[in-house]
């Protein structure tokens, strides 16, 4: 296997040139330190119209920025994306635009060729000599490659780049297979890094209510039983949620088959505890869970394709129960918005959040009823990721609203102790609190495109004004 210490060797090489497609992972999060260093040789090259294929775009990738600002990228195709790139990309459009995928929809493009990448570019924090690599040892350790394995199979040339070679890897993720060559780099990134967003149990009171009023409504749809399987994320309220789960858990001596999804230090000690038979990880949100993807047979790595490819007939998330989900916005077809805020401004997107509420049992979704003095349920809202149609509770400090097209769950919860309350009158309370919000000017210009996991387009994304 060719190694590479350079990157403008590598570069060269690599005969790197107008229109090409590249794509990066995003395992590193806010610590990845490979996108900023390839970039950063891109930027001193006159080479334009590339079309990136990052799986996130976090704020420390400053890299693309600046390639944005030399005019070196004429398209973005991502699933998350906040900061600075997404603020430019939102009042400078691309060329062949912003393209805003889930997980599992970014799998299932590549691997049916949908997208064609021509250079993967994948942060490996160990790799062998032979060309294996893996995530879960090295300087850089960041757990699962999951994001990543896709773009190894099906990219026409790929670099594993990382700053630990070893003799032989026993259990890689990335075989060496389809490996045409690694270049070694002083460091890859800073694993700390990963811990980039709430992986803490919320202490908030309104926080603790919304916990409580999901954790009663799941229990009392009967989902709480012997061999099931949730994903709850990795959001305050949510690690809530799953720690009052884990009560009822202990008290009812029930063991669930599968928790899965991005994987905290909280599933690791559910796991731990054996009130998990399995963890499915395909991205790790803190280091305990790093460390546990290595020493744990029991805490499995997974691909995108293997958790939430809609054309994968064994995806894991096929199987899921329950999911518990956060919103920027809800409107009363019970449509969810975590792209864009009330001011049109991108802050996230979809990632898994429309894979799974499509694939699960119960979707539920969990926000305060105000946010920032901003109602969190529209009449409409401003940017669609996860369709009405596949939402199936909303949960506030204030109440719970069922979809109407769930008249089972409606049924069941009149004959228990949870109540419900029609999201229109939830959206009426909110609006005593804090009148009416004003309207913001009718979109004009398209910028790019949301879609949905099977690659349809479902919303669009319009001028910064």
């Amino acid at each position: 296997m060719i190694v590479y210490d350079s990157v403008d060797i590598l570069l060269n090489d690599l005969k790197l040139s107008d229109g090409m497609q590249l794509s990066f992972h995003h395992h590193l999060r806010d610590g990845d330190h490979v996108i900023n260093q390839i970039m950063n040789a891109v930027n001193t090259r006159d080479i334009h119209d590339l079309r990136l294929h990052p799986s996130s775009i976090f704020p420390s990738y400053t890299a693309i920025l600046e390639a944005l600002k030399r005019n070196r990228i004429s398209q973005l195709t991502t699933s998350y994306m906040n900061g600075p790139v997404a603020e430019y990309c939102m009042k400078h459009p691309l060329k062949h635009g912003l393209h805003m995928q889930t997980h599992g929809g970014r799998a299932r493009a590549i691997m049916t060729e949908e997208t064609v990448i021509d250079i993967a570019f994948i942060a490996a924090p160990t790799v062998d000599v032979l060309g294996n690599a893996t995530g879960t040892i090295g300087p850089a350790a960041c757990g699962s490659l999951g994001y990543a394995i896709a773009d190894a199979k099906y990219a026409k040339t790929v670099i594993l780049v990382t700053d630990n070679i070893i003799d032989h890897i026993e259990n890689p993720q990335i075989k060496k297979d389809t490996v045409s060559a690694i270049l070694k780099l002083k460091s890859i990134g800073d694993p700390k890094g990963i811990i980039s967003g709430t992986t803490t149990i919320t202490n908030d009171p309104v926080g603790i209510q919304i916990a409580k009023k999901a954790t009663r409504l799941i229990e009392a749809l009967g989902y709480i039983k012997p061999g099931f399987s949730f994903q709850t994320g990795a959001g305050g309220i949510s690690l809530k949620i799953s720690e009052n789960i884990k009560q009822l858990m202990q008290q009812n001596n029930i063991q669930s088959s599968f928790i899965t999804g991005g994987i905290t230090q909280y599933h690791v000690e559910m796991l731990n505890l054996g009130m998990v038979k399995s963890l499915y990880d395909v991205q790790c949100f803190d280091l305990v869970a790093v460390d546990s993807l290595k020493n744990n047979p029991k805490h499995r790595s997974m691909s995108a394709h293997e958790y939430a490819n809609p054309e994968n007939p064994n995806r894991v998330i096929k199987n899921l129960d329950v999911v518990v989900l956060g919103a920027t916005e809800i409107d009363l077809d019970f449509n969810v918005n975590v792209t864009t805020d009330s001011y049109n401004m991108i802050i996230g997107g979809s990632g898994g959040h429309s894979d799974t509420a499509e694939d699960a049992k119960l979707s539920i979704i969990v926000a305060p009823l105000i946010k920032a003095r901003t109602p969190i349920i529209k009449q409409r809202v401003n940017t669609i990721t996860t369709p009405g149609h596949t939402i199936d509770c909303f949960v506030c400090e204030r109440g719970i609203a069922v979809n109407p097209r769930r008249q089972d769950l409606i049924k069941i919860l009149e004959k228990s102790h949870v109540s419900i309350i029609p999201i229109e009158d939830l959206l009426a309370l909110s609006h005593d609190y804090t009148g009416i919000p004003e309207s913001f000017p009718s979109k004009k210009e398209v910028i790019g495109n949301v879609y949905d996991r099977h690659g349809r387009i479902i919303d669009y994304l319009y001028l910064k004004e």
